[in-house]
């Protein structure tokens, strides 16, 4: 939304379109804040691979790279293996991380995972008696050094904190708790950190450019991230791809 608290777009009766989460990603023309622009025109790179760098992609590789500052070395727990999740699992592994564990119910998302860096999974459907954060103990005697919660469940919020290492574990919660719900957290649970993290600690105008440098340079591929494209009059379709949990990114195109 702008500063002023209204919206910039109206329909074709002249009556108000709000925006959709501070963004409105669906309009062809718009004024904006200068606040809100990011200048990457002095580089090279397509309109459909530079939209890839918006919250998704940047974000689970900031929460990796910046907030989480993962170690080489080190253990990785990511809850939701969407786009925000494999992109965290890109960071981590480009970091150095040994053992990257990915926690999804879609059983299917193991061999997409593999292709970004997820060596391990667990499927919180079958884990019997047993809860995630006892599963990922036993896998990583004691405890991830690093989780990432990329779902938007407060549940999963704790039970990320629950799978990190006692004493110096890490919990970055990127997911926006999808009904309200408060965190809890056992306070018995002293030595570890959690970070409530938005963009994955990126900061647009300096990062994004960077990563577009990267994947110029070939040092960052978005490529993987793009599972369909369909043009504006088949949105719908894109939705139904997200929801059916066959999607990581889904370009649209503006075109008629």
């Amino acid at each position: 939304m702008p500063r002023d608290g209204t919206s910039r777009f109206r329909d074709m009766n002249g009556q108000t379109v709000y925006h959709f989460f501070c963004v409105s990603s669906f309009s062809e023309y718009s004024v904006v804040d200068v606040a809100h622009l990011v200048n990457i025109n002095h580089y090279p790179l397509p309109p459909e691979k530079a939209c890839l760098l918006s919250c998704g992609i940047s974000t689970g590789l900031g929460a990796a790279w910046k907030e989480a500052d993962v170690e080489e070395g080190s253990t990785v727990a990511i809850f939701g293996l969407g786009a925000v999740g494999l992109a965290v699992a890109v960071g981590a592994k480009q970091r150095g991380a040994t053992k990257i564990i990915g926690v999804d119910i879609n059983d299917e998302k193991f061999e997409i995972g593999k292709r970004f860096g997820i060596t391990d999974f667990v499927n919180p459907s079958t884990c019997g008696d047993k809860s995630v954060s006892e599963v990922i103990k036993e896998m990583t005697n004691g405890g991830a050094d690093y989780c990432f919660e990329c779902i938007g469940l407060s549940s999963l919020m704790a039970e990320a904190f629950n799978s990190s290492r006692n004493g110096w574990g890490k919990t970055v919660i990127l997911g926006v708790e999808m009904h309200g719900s408060q965190l809890t957290l056992n306070p018995y649970l002293l030595g570890r950190t959690v970070i409530l993290s938005l963009f994955g600690g990126i900061k647009p105008k300096s990062d994004i450019p960077l990563l577009a440098n990267k994947y110029l340079d070939k040092d960052l591929s978005l490529e993987g991230f793009i599972t369909h494209e369909v043009p504006f009059k088949d949105i719908n379709k894109a939705f139904d791809y997200l929801q059916q949990g066959k999607s990581l990114r889904c370009i649209i195109n503006m075109d008629p």
